[in-house]
């Protein structure tokens, strides 16, 4: 028999508390808002008040860019769903958990928890996350390189959004989409769904929270530098960082002032792009965003090369690689290889020019980035793209000019030869 303890808290005081923490973080009362929800936790004696303000616990610090924290209480949150027996949160606990290793870039762990989700057959509460969970696990294969899963993923999340009539979710997924097209260089649709997320904002947004306006802002803002469109890209990223800085959002003000250094460095500002890249990889290097550091350390190596400073690009390059290694990010890798091509070329340094052209054309062949009608690349300029129902893609004047009777892609797959 369980002896009555005082100190604990019933089921009704949990859920009043958890309610006052989420009133104080919706103020900017954050750690106030932390300090509740850690007491509800250490004195609940409700299970499944114990399971929602993890849930709480696991949203800020996610917000706050604390990703080992999130994944601390993302596991503490799986033990709890399987003390709970109940399907429906133990979904939950895993989708959080997939959560937690894709904002530390453990793509692969992301991917396999976002598929024992799919897998759990629980009621129609955990089928309703399913687009969540088609959501990051499109948001993990991006951060591979595996551009036709990840769009596949993301076509899958906006259908559940779309399903569900679920417009945060569908805000989530344009923003997604908009990372993916400035990724393989489609910047019209890069700036379209990101456009797509701030319409969403206006039209259903006025009860969420302000990140929502805040990410679309800097999604606009990442496609109108790409553009050639620097003043909109200025004027986006100032209103994101205004929003991430009211709200201590550090991922998001990391990747402002990765935004602000490369609109910089689009201005042959080197000298003001410098600090800003600084600021931005001290934040990334802080919570853990090993693919945010290869996106600066690539400005950095840009701004040296406009410096002529080709050693000091090279050192950067370096640090670069072995991210990009880790984490089997394959087009930050074609990106450095591209990069040290050019440098090598002015050195004339043609062994390590040879090498880098050869492992340059090995990235674009494992990544599939080449259009399967004409042969010629995708992702090396500006391109408009297409994508089939396979979520193969294709350049659009391709399309328009020879059509296609099903995939060309899928038809060369189909008879690849088979070992048995």
């Amino acid at each position: 028999m369980r002896l009555f303890n005082p100190w604990e808290m019933g089921q009704d005081q949990t859920k009043q508390q958890i309610e006052k923490g989420l009133h104080l973080y919706q103020s900017n009362q954050t750690e106030k808002a932390l300090r509740v929800w850690m007491r509800v936790l250490e004195k609940s004696a409700d299970p499944a008040g114990r399971f929602r303000v993890l849930s709480c616990l696991i949203t800020a610090h996610a917000e706050m860019g604390r990703y080992k924290d999130m994944l601390k209480f993302a596991v503490v949150q799986i033990d709890t769903a399987r003390e709970l027996e109940d399907p429906d949160f133990l979904t939950e606990s895993y989708l959080n958990l997939a959560r937690s290793n894709e904002k530390l870039c453990e793509f692969q762990k992301t991917i396999s928890y976002c598929k024992t989700c799919l897998n759990m057959q629980g009621t129609t509460v955990s089928l309703q996350l399913n687009g969540q969970v088609s959501l990051s696990m499109g948001n993990a294969f991006l951060g591979l390189s595996i551009f036709q899963k990840a769009l596949e993923c993301f076509e899958k999340a906006l259908r559940y959004a779309h399903n569900n009539d679920d417009k945060m979710l569908e805000c989530r997924v344009c923003c997604s989409l908009g990372n993916f097209y400035t990724q393989i260089k489609d910047y019209e649709k890069a700036l379209f769904f990101p456009c797509k997320a701030a319409e969403l904002v206006n039209d259903y947004g006025k009860g969420w929270s302000l990140k929502y306006r805040a990410m679309s802002q800097y999604h606009m803002a990442v496609a109108y530098r790409k553009l050639g469109r620097l003043a909109d890209a200025m004027d986006c990223c100032e209103e994101s960082m205004k929003i991430a800085l009211q709200h201590g959002d550090r991922p998001l003000q990391a990747l402002c002032l990765l935004c602000f250094a490369d609109i910089h460095r689009s201005r042959r500002d080197v000298q003001t792009a410098f600090p800003r890249y600084d600021s931005s990889m001290s934040i990334m290097t802080e919570i853990g965003n090993r693919l945010g550091l290869i996106q600066v350390l690539l400005g950095v190596t840009k701004c040296w090369m406009i410096q002529k400073e080709l050693d000091k690009a090279l050192e950067s390059i370096e640090k670069a690689q072995e991210l990009a290694e880790g984490l089997g990010n394959k087009l930050g890798l074609l990106k450095l290889h591209c990069l040290c091509e050019r440098i090598y070329r002015t050195k004339e340094q043609q062994q390590e020019l040879r090498d880098h052209v050869v492992k340059f054309h090995e990235c674009v062949e494992e990544m599939e980035l080449y259009c399967g009608m004409c042969g010629e690349s995708i992702g090396e300029k500006n391109n408009q793209l297409q994508a089939l129902p396979c979520s193969h893609f294709f350049h659009l004047k391709c399309l328009q000019t020879n059509g296609t009777r099903g995939c060309p892609n899928c038809r060369r797959l189909s008879v690849k030869p088979r070992y048995v």
